[in-house]
């Protein structure tokens, strides 16, 4: 079976055509961070818009646990969507009541509607299928058709995204087209050399994408938090550093494996370690073996790679034809332990061949370092639904839609 997309749905002039995006942006006192996935949803908006459509957009914005939220509100992504989309976007203050009906009825030709957050309703994300058949019925009410193009959710079986998928005539949007085609260049064929960058916080986050990918790529590079538990299967002190001891002997096992198969294992030989977690920490450079033999002792935490270190990944990004990212390699929030992070993001722009941020923390660290898109391959709007599929995992959201 092949992917549903935008061409099999005929003529949608003056269909109300429901969107499923994923617009779950950063706020921080009721404005948007990092409106990079507003922006990614405009081709398949644009298209609709372009096509005649009466265009009902409909999201999920944090976790509201099914009920309203007023910091969870989409109202700052409607005015949002509206300046990007340079014409008027209205505003439902409900999902499925009286004002989200008022509203679709309103539309005209080209017309954009914005209801509010999916998860102010409980049937969202419920573990009911049938709470979540009830609530997808509601949303079925405002529209002829489903356009799919929230990549971020895909491997989540909610309302908006399985269920509705099911009642109306749906397909895939643009976004989520482009994303399985970088994802598909990642796991079959890729060019080679082919390199995947893997940090954040937990080992056990990446498990599966690990062992998936372990026989097909060429290098990995290990970065973040997750690089004391490398370290510490390796049998180094980290200090008081980000630990999963429950993880040491999978590690080990990785460490092995890599070996055998002949894939380059590239683990941090430097680390910056701070006094403390904090902004203005005091901190210094230790070798990765060394960690304790800082001024901060036991008590350091490792905060970002080093310098030697991100001169090494960058060096082993460049050589590479095919590079997946996921992951910051340090707390990129805080400009001190930012370094490793820039540069990691800055030898991507430099690959010839395809670069792919892999969404979540990598997408928002390198907007915030002042990078752009267009710098890149691919920022994937996706990084859970991202990781799942390189993990070789069935994604609920893309198999109702066709994709097998």
């Amino acid at each position: 079976m092949t992917l549903r997309t935008l061409d099999t749905l005929g003529s949608l002039e003056g269909k109300r055509v429901i969107v499923r995006c994923d617009l779950n942006v950063p706020l921080r006192d009721g404005i948007i961070t990092d409106d990079g996935r507003v922006r990614a949803s405009l081709p398949t908006l644009n298209a609709l818009i372009n096509a005649g459509a009466r265009v009902v957009v409909c999201s999920h914005l944090g976790r509201p646990d099914g009920a309203p939220d007023p910091q969870y509100s989409l109202e700052p992504v409607a005015q949002r969507l509206s300046e990007l989309l340079g014409a008027p976007v209205a505003f439902a203050r409900d999902t499925v009541g009286e004002s989200a009906t008022e509203a679709v009825a309103s539309l005209e030709d080209g017309g954009v509607v914005v209801i509010e957050n999916l998860r102010f309703n409980p049937g969202e994300t419920s573990k009911d299928a049938a709470e979540r058949g009830a609530f997808a019925a509601e949303l079925a009410k405002l529209g002829d058709v489903l356009v799919s193009d929230g990549f971020g959710v895909v491997h989540r079986k909610q309302a908006s995204v399985y269920e509705l998928a099911e009642l109306l005539p749906s397909a895939a949007g643009l976004l989520i087209a482009t994303e399985l085609d970088v994802l598909d260049r990642l796991t079959e064929n890729p060019e080679r050399p082919y390199a995947v960058v893997l940090g954040g916080s937990k080992v056990s986050d990446k498990l599966g994408v690990i062992s998936h990918l372990l026989p097909r790529v060429d290098r990995i590079l290990v970065g973040g938090g997750m690089l004391f538990t490398f370290l510490k299967a390796q049998g180094h002190a980290v200090a008081s550093s980000l630990l999963e001891e429950d993880q040491l002997d999978t590690v080990r096992g990785y460490i092995a494996e890599a070996a055998e198969r002949g894939v380059e294992l590239v683990l941090p030989t430097d680390v910056v370690v701070a006094a403390s977690f904090s902004a203005d920490a005091d901190h210094e450079v230790a070798a990765a073996d060394a960690i304790e033999q800082t001024a901060f002792g036991a008590s350091g935490i490792g905060l970002d790679i080093g310098p030697e270190t991100a001169a090494r990944f960058a060096e082993v990004i460049r050589g590479s034809k095919t590079v997946f990212w996921n992951g910051p390699m340090g707390v990129f929030e805080f400009p001190a332990f930012a370094a490793g992070t820039k540069t990691v993001a800055k030898a991507l722009t430099e690959v010839d061949g395809l670069s792919v941020v892999g969404g979540g923390d990598s997408a928002a660290a390198v907007r915030q370092l002042g990078f752009s898109d267009d710098q890149f391959g691919h920022i994937s709007t996706g990084g859970g639904a991202s990781l799942e599929f390189l993990e070789g995992k069935k994604l609920p959201g893309l198999e109702v839609l066709g994709w097998a």
